[in-house]
């Protein structure tokens, strides 16, 4: 009769402690990131009243009788299943779709979270603004004017420096892509304003010096006379101050060439060669690039006291191609496309945050920069990690070592921003296994109740 009470206080116990994991479940239902915990429960060791026995000819085999001693709990474990994921239009608001942890650093010591609410403090470092752990990746580095993101060196802080200024860069590269009508007439000799205006096919595109002074690149494409398939391009920089700007371009800006060169198509329309003021021609197949320059207005000379000129690179096409290339059809002379790679001074304005967890600054002046990239961490047994409170884990004898790397690699999820993952507390199902925990606490206190009245009795023989 004492091994049902104690069974029963055993259960009582342990049935406690399920309602313990329960009341903390529900407690966090609208808790970003959290997951919820769940009790297994198995029973303990059995009293042996008597052993089996194996069958003999006379007769057949006993089975033991065995008498339970009650029950404990087997493992309280945490179901990482996806919780919900809710958007907020917060930029800095970040959620895991799929496995895998946020890596945080508080001093040196590194948590792991699932909660994304993140924000940026005063020194613009990413960070959780709930308890001020700093959000880890890797911030990218310049080297010889590339952007390099080496993900495969150690996390550091996530620094996003807003108000940064973005240094001007000078154009280095302009790309033509446009179709010169056919049907173009040729300009006369003695032509009149309006012969010239129809004769001319213009475009214009702005670049930027090395201070970032906007410049107008103007282009005029004109038909040669008596040569069908022939167009005389003059390139100026700043039509308006045309003489001081002196431009050239060649395929070699230094070998006496002006500012003009001519196109020469073939009966399909497609760019056959080029040749530059200085007789220079190429009609080798591959892209065409000439070399452009022109003086820089209030800048220093160069050694020899010559004015400063600033070069870029003039890419027209491939020739024989009729993609990303010029043209010539009997289609309406359009500029369907053309790029440079210049820019004023700006500040960083904003930033933004993609899939891959790559930080990009958008700055005033119209241009991108790679800033950084934030880290996940991805473990063996996940099941393992301890928790740290704060929505936080930390690495145990039994998770294994984090795996650190960019997300969408190797098992990681991807990152959306703008949302944060909900708590994945079913709360219908807690209230259903409270009340069968409910159940069975009382269950267990019947008992003992029970055994009580027993001991009563058995107390009253006597009398």
């Amino acid at each position: 009769m004492m091994r049902s009470l104690y069974s029963a206080v055993s259960g009582m116990q342990n049935h406690q402690t399920r309602m313990d994991v329960i009341g903390n479940n529900i407690s966090n239902v609208n808790t970003y990131g959290f997951k919820r915990g769940r009790v297994d429960f198995q029973d303990m060791i059995s009293q042996q009243l008597q052993g089996a026995a194996r069958p003999t000819e006379e007769k057949g085999g006993v089975n033991p009788k065995e008498v339970g001693l009650g029950m404990s709990v087997a493992a309280i474990d945490t179901i990482f299943t996806q919780g919900n994921l809710q958007s907020t239009s917060v930029g800095t608001d970040l959620a895991i779709q799929g496995n895998g942890f946020f890596v945080m650093k508080s001093g040196e010591n590194t948590f792991f979270t699932r909660n994304g609410a993140f924000g940026i403090d005063k020194n613009g470092t990413l960070v959780n603004p709930a308890n001020g752990m700093r959000v880890q990746g890797w911030m990218a580095q310049e080297l010889n004017g590339q952007t390099l993101l080496n993900t495969s060196a150690s996390v550091e802080d996530l620094v996003i420096p807003v108000g940064q200024k973005d240094p001007p860069k000078a154009t280095t590269r302009v790309h033509y892509l446009c179709n010169l009508d056919k049907n173009t007439p040729e300009i006369p000799e003695n032509p009149t304003a309006d012969q010239i205006a129809k004769g001319t096919w213009q475009t214009a595109i702005d670049i930027y010096d090395t201070y970032g002074n906007k410049h107008v690149l103007q282009m005029n494409f004109s038909k040669v006379r008596g040569a069908p398939n022939q167009w005389t391009v003059s390139t100026v920089v700043d039509p308006q101050n045309a003489d001081a700007t002196q431009t050239r371009v060649g395929f070699n800006t230094t070998d006496g060439v002006n500012n003009t060169y001519t196109l020469n198509f073939d009966n399909a329309g497609r760019l056959l060669s080029i040749a530059d003021s200085a007789g220079n021609v190429s009609n080798d197949e591959g892209e065409i690039v000439l070399q452009g320059s022109y003086n820089v207005p209030d800048s220093n000379p160069d050694a020899n006291g010559n004015p400063y000129r600033q070069t870029f690179s003039l890419n027209l096409g491939t020739i024989g191609s009729m993609e990303n290339t010029i043209t010539q059809s009997a289609s309406k002379s359009s500029t369907k496309a053309n790029e440079q790679d210049g820019y004023k001074l700006g500040y960083l304005d904003n930033f933004k945050i993609d899939s891959n967890g790559e930080i990009t600054g958008v700055y005033s002046n119209g241009s991108t920069k790679t800033i950084g990239k934030i880290a996940m961490a991805s473990f063996t047994n996940q099941g393992g990690l301890e928790k740290k409170g704060d929505t936080t884990f930390v690495e145990s004898i039994n998770s294994g070592m984090a795996n650190i790397g960019e997300s969408g690699v190797a098992g990681k999820g991807s990152i959306l921003a703008g949302t944060l993952e909900m708590s994945n507390v079913d709360l219908t199902e807690q209230l259903t296994d409270m009340i069968v925990t409910q159940r069975g606490f009382q269950s267990n206190a019947k008992t003992i109740q029970t055994d009580d009245t027993m001991l009563d009795t058995v107390l009253s023989l006597k009398r």
